[in-house]
């Protein structure tokens, strides 16, 4: 596996096709994938999508102990900035996971990547990862009201804020 880094307790790696029962413990949850743009895969849909990811430069398998626990979605958009997802497995949540996980990201890519600035678009009503991004030294930086519908009611649109971290912050923490 062509492992990006790892932490104390962590691996992250580009998925594999294989991935896919671990895939499935994460995006075919409903409670997990709630705030999700997409809708919650059944577990049989996740070996084509496990396909998917494996092809993708967008997406990342976050590993414990040889198990997938999470993916971390990470995306260029314009000028040095990336915006930056997560999503975990319920079992794996509450466990520190995803801040050492993403805080490890934030320094790959600052550190290998050129990136100078990441952002996260996060629903106000998904106040873990609001807490989440405070939590790894992102601070908010706007409101976008009724920015996008929402799946389960595509006539409510949620509000979103978005939270973003610079390079030169970024080093000043470490």
């Amino acid at each position: 596996m062509d492992i990006l880094f790892t932490t104390e307790r962590l691996a992250l790696r580009r998925f594999n096709p294989a991935d896919y029962n671990d895939l499935a413990d994460i995006i075919a949850d409903p409670d997990v994938t709630y705030f999700e743009p997409y809708q919650t895969f059944t577990r049989e849909a996740c070996i084509d999508e496990a396909v998917k990811l494996s092809e993708s430069e967008e997406f990342f398998a976050v590993v414990l102990d040889n198990k997938g626990i999470g993916k971390i979605y990470f995306s260029r958009k314009s000028a040095g900035t990336f915006e930056i997802g997560y999503t975990f497995a319920a079992a794996f949540q509450g466990k520190g996971y995803a801040s050492e996980s993403i805080r490890g990201f934030m320094k790959y890519a600052f550190s290998e990547l050129d990136v100078r600035r990441i952002i996260a678009e996060i629903d106000t009503r998904n106040v873990k990862s609001v807490n989440l991004a405070e939590r790894v030294g992102m601070r908010r930086e706007a409101l976008h009201r009724e920015l996008f519908p929402r799946k389960d009611d595509k006539s409510v649109f949620s509000d979103f804020y978005v939270y973003a971290l610079l390079k030169s912050e970024f080093e000043e923490e470490e």
